[in-house]
């Protein structure tokens, strides 16, 4: 599998005021290693839009990176905001991912019809949106793997065949 150049934004306020361990950033960069990925960053940031609107442009701004992972704020509650901050910076959705995120978990809970899990491009980056629970990232990240790096080839150009 290509080696793809990864960033991982942990969002949640406890992550980030130290009240919680990033477990779900931490079994996401291990999952990515596993597959020969690499890992190039990893940030937390609060609930708040405009701070993970800003390190989501910034990172689609760099050359040394192919997917941005998010976790977290992908739920229901009033300081879920994931979605709303990246999707207005998206190129391009890809619908079909976040389905068939949500689909294969469905296999495993009911309350994966819950997540607003996302997925787009920005600026040649595959852009996952992915749940806040360690299960709920990991699970959802194994459902799409095998075609992330696909989706990196096209959202960069590389189309033929």
């Amino acid at each position: 599998m290509k080696k793809l150049r990864t960033a991982i934004l942990t969002v949640s306020d406890g992550c980030f005021h130290g009240q919680r361990d990033d477990l779900s950033g931490q079994a996401l960069a291990e999952e990515a290693e596993s597959l020969g990925w690499v890992v190039k960053e990893r940030q937390t940031v609060p609930d708040e839009p405009g701070q993970i609107g800003e390190v989501i442009r910034s990172w689609a701004g760099r050359d040394d990176l192919d997917l941005l992972l998010s976790t977290g704020g992908t739920g229901l509650g009033p300081r879920d905001v994931t979605p709303e901050a990246v999707q207005p910076l998206l190129d391009r959705t890809a619908a079909g991912l976040a389905e068939l995120m949500r689909a294969e978990g469905l296999k495993k809970t009911p309350f994966a019809a819950l997540s607003r899990s996302l997925a787009g491009t920005l600026n040649g980056k595959v852009v996952l949106c992915l749940p806040g629970s360690p299960k709920g990232a990991l699970e959802s990240l194994q459902a799409v793997q095998k075609l992330l790096p696909h989706a990196v080839d096209l959202a960069q150009g590389r189309t033929g065949h």
